[in-house]
């Protein structure tokens, strides 16, 4: 691994209070460097280190003004995402609030962009993927040194059934169980990778996948996992895909006619993706994705993850994450 010769930089954070830019946070000040995060109020969860500037980042003065100030910063880590993934929301954050941000870099001393994008956007079909697509080209074109990162399945995402086997209820899972495959990477490990790239020369200027270390894990394989981690026999119970398929068909007319049903639909769009998609990387010659080429780094495991929310030693805001 190469390293930059400059140890100690100054850098501008982006969606620091979101689970994976508070897992970025603590990793930057670990490294040693001076953070300053852009928000949209101050949370007293955040590491006391860190220097919050409230500022709305889609409007180009308040970002210029209050948010990069006077202040020359070698890198910019963003790991902002759009909370919806509905077209005008990824279009707003995970393309246009990147856009004006990128913007004034440009004016700024062109410094490093380290930007978290998403596995998924190797088979784009919806419309955050898009959305971050495009910022990922227009960063690559920008003349700014960068570093895309893409990683697999969060912890989170993948903590929202623990609950409901706990209660004796059935662990839900779409055909055999067997239809994805993912590396899950921890937010500790992903804000360690996302940190490295600030000093990691061979990390620069490139699209970088990512996920935790072992196998692949099917989502049957998961409910395993949990069944061990709570010491209980886990139910399992067969989604059929077909039923996804007539939900976004259904709400896909519908929504023709109501931009409340067009919403529904994006979701059960991005539901289906995520039920027949896997978070690995994709062999695009080979047709398939190929769990031997998606990278592994960290040293924090799903099955430990799990054991520490059967135990009561984590709690999670699951939100959005509530049933999966």
């Amino acid at each position: 691994m190469e390293t930059s010769t400059r140890s100690r930089q100054t850098i501008l954070l982006l969606g620091a209070t979101g689970t994976a830019g508070r897992g970025a946070a603590r990793a930057l000040l670990a490294a040693g460097h001076d953070v300053v995060a852009l928000v949209r109020r101050k949370d007293p969860q955040l590491p006391a280190a860190i220097e919050q500037r409230v500022v709305q980042i889609t409007e180009a003065e308040a970002l210029a003004n209050d948010g990069f100030k006077g202040t020359r910063f070698d890198a910019i880590v963003s790991c902002l995402a759009s909370r919806s993934g509905l077209p005008r929301d990824a279009w707003a954050v995970d393309y246009g609030a990147h856009a004006t941000v990128l913007a004034e870099a440009q004016k700024r001393g062109r410094p490093h962009f380290i930007y978290l994008s998403a596995i998924c956007v190797q088979k784009p079909k919806l419309a955050f993927q898009e959305a971050k697509l495009a910022f990922e080209a227009d960063l690559m074109a920008s003349g700014l040194r960068y570093s895309i990162v893409r990683p697999t399945a969060f912890f989170k995402s993948l903590s929202g059934q623990l609950a409901r086997v706990r209660d004796g209820k059935p662990y839900l899972m779409f055909g055999d169980g067997t239809i994805t495959a993912c590396k899950p990477i921890s937010d500790n490990d992903l804000g360690r990778f996302i940190a490295s790239c600030v000093r990691d020369t061979s990390k620069y200027n490139q699209i970088l996948p990512i996920g935790g270390p072992g196998s692949a894990l099917t989502s049957k394989a998961q409910a395993q996992l949990i069944g061990d981690a709570l010491g209980q026999d886990v139910r399992m119970r067969s989604v059929p895909v077909a039923l996804l398929n007539g939900i976004v068909g259904l709400s896909s007319f519908l929504g023709r006619f109501s931009q409340t049903w067009a919403d529904r639909a994006e979701f059960a769009k991005i539901g289906r993706y995520y039920a027949t998609e896997s978070m690995l990387v994709w062999d695009a010659d080979a047709g398939r994705y190929d769990a031997d080429a998606t990278p592994e780094y960290g040293d924090e495991t799903l099955e430990e993850h799990y054991v520490q929310l059967a135990l009561g030693e984590i709690s999670l805001d699951l939100g959005e994450h509530a049933v999966f």
